[in-house]
């Protein structure tokens, strides 16, 4: 296979997740050789491929930032200024010279007799096919299939003789200055990309199926502001503010579950402030209690002051089908559009779709049972990032640094080579069930992809259970030696 390298821990992913390892990883086990293996042609995962008008994070940068390192800026942040926050990890710990740009891997085989994973890799830029391999494997490539987005098949999509688009491969030269432009959607992209067309489209029209939650507010954070002002130093700020916004992102989940109709009315009185007492609100109040999907936080209310300005309109309704200008609504009404923006979310991607597999045997995640939804049953030396839906993703991205840190150098204290989450024996008999409850959480994308996630089981250690208030004390107490982790 000509160009072969090994190395310690092989990271697969340079976004969010990839980078976070990487850094946890060189300062914690200064020890180990490892190499980060990117697809695409810069660092940055999500943050480079979306750029869709607006692009911007949905949750503040004071908890979706590292928690090594500072953030500066305004709470929500567009996708350029955290670019500019990686690139400066990047380069603060000279990461580098670690990660490996255009390396798709084509294949992942781990032998339990070398106890070493075996990756087949192309070079995108080359042509060239590369093998790697290594003794640990850290999954960090993100969840969902970044080529396409996904769009229903709805009837006579053909028929229509505008243009679509789907925000997560916005075309560079897309101009829709003086167009009717329809959005179908309701979710965070929708609140991102409507404020940042309104302006210059002829009318905006939002479709949607059915409502969604969001928190207007002003992208500020006072207490940050207040800190800064009597010159705090900024490490302490940043270990503040992530303390304060946990804590009141704890206390809202709780509502959300313990008192959601109050919390309802407070969220939709929220959004009222901005679109005034005559609006017809039925389109902002959704049918679910909070938090079943995840809720976008508006800036300045940007979206509901381009409907308070006429600039964007909502409809709730289901599509009949498409026409050649636009769709028919099962209302009977039709709304005709210059460009349509298919605001309709994206494909859940399982571990990158990378066939995997172990002892020569295929891997199929689906019959797996997840340990803490990071490790899987039949799949030795491996860990997944999937971050959280409540929470910021990169506290989970800091939580399992410091536990495969802390594994890798438990299995070295040990004289092992490989670990593998196992079912105690007395647990044999555990039900499993879908990796998230539907009751709990439940967008389309998951709905959509749960039958190729792995299982969660009746006990909470074999679940993902999406509490990083619980996990943040469980998962540093981990007992590395109790029955559900065998070495060899």
């Amino acid at each position: 296979m000509g160009h072969h390298e090994h190395f310690d821990v092989l990271i697969v992913g340079a976004g969010i997740s990839g980078v976070g390892a990487a850094y946890h990883l060189q300062h914690q086990c200064p020890d180990k050789s490892f190499v980060v293996l990117e697809a695409l042609e810069s660092f940055g995962g999500t943050w480079l491929m979306h750029t869709y008008p607006g692009v911007r994070s949905d949750s503040d940068l004071y908890t979706f930032g590292y928690r090594f390192k500072p953030w500066l800026g305004a709470p929500i942040a567009t996708a350029d200024e955290i670019l500019t926050y990686m690139g400066e990890v990047i380069e603060e710990n000279d990461l580098a010279p670690h990660i490996r740009y255009q390396h798709k891997i084509v294949s992942a085989v781990f032998s339990r007799k070398t106890n070493l994973w075996t990756l087949e890799v192309d070079r995108t830029d080359t042509g060239e096919r590369r093998v790697f391999t290594c003794n640990f494997l850290w999954m960090c490539q993100g969840y969902y299939r970044h080529a396409e987005g996904y769009t229903p098949d709805w009837p006579g999509l053909k028929d229509y003789k505008g243009q679509i688009i789907h925000p997560q491969t916005w075309p560079k030269d897309a101009d829709l200055s003086g167009k009717e432009v329809l959005v179908i959607g309701s979710g965070a992209t929708t609140a991102t990309v409507v404020p940042a067309i309104a302006p210059h489209c002829k009318h905006v029209t939002v479709l949607q199926r059915s409502p969604t939650y969001f928190i207007p507010g002003r992208n500020i954070n006072e207490l940050v502001d207040m800190l800064r002002q009597i010159d705090v130093d900024e490490h302490w700020i940043h270990e503040i503010a992530r303390k304060k916004i946990l804590f009141d992102q704890d206390q809202f989940t709780r509502r959300a579950l313990g008192e959601p109709e109050a919390l309802k009315e407070e969220l939709l009185t929220g959004v009222r402030a901005f679109l005034g007492p005559d609006y017809d609100m039925t389109h902002f109040t959704p049918h679910y209690r909070p938090w079943r999907q995840r809720i976008a936080f508006v800036p300045d209310g940007d979206l509901f002051q381009g409907i308070a300005a006429g600039k964007a309109s909502m409809v709730t309704d289901e599509i009949d089908r498409f026409t050649e200008s636009g769709v028919l609504l099962k209302s009977g009404k039709a709304l005709n559009a210059d460009v349509i923006v298919t605001a309709t979310g994206f494909n859940l991607s399982v571990l990158g779709d990378i066939p995997f597999s172990v002892d020569g045997a295929a891997v199929n995640f689906a019959d797996t049972v997840t340990y803490r939804g990071m490790m899987f049953t039949g799949v030795p030396n491996m860990v997944w990032v999937f971050g959280y839906f409540r929470a910021s993703w990169t506290l989970r991205v800091d939580l399992l640094g410091d536990f495969v840190c802390r594994l890798l150098k438990h299995m070295d204290e040990k004289g092992v080579r490989r670990v593998e989450p196992v079912i105690p024996a007395g647990d044999a008999g555990m039900a499993t069930a879908p990796w998230i409850d539907p009751e709990n959480f439940n967008p389309g994308y998951l709905m959509r992809s749960m039958h190729l996630l792995p299982k969660r089981g009746a006990k909470h250690e074999w679940q993902h259970t999406q509490d990083y208030w619980r996990e943040k004390d469980e998962i540093p107490a981990i007992d590395l030696d109790s029955a559900e982790f065998s070495y060899a």
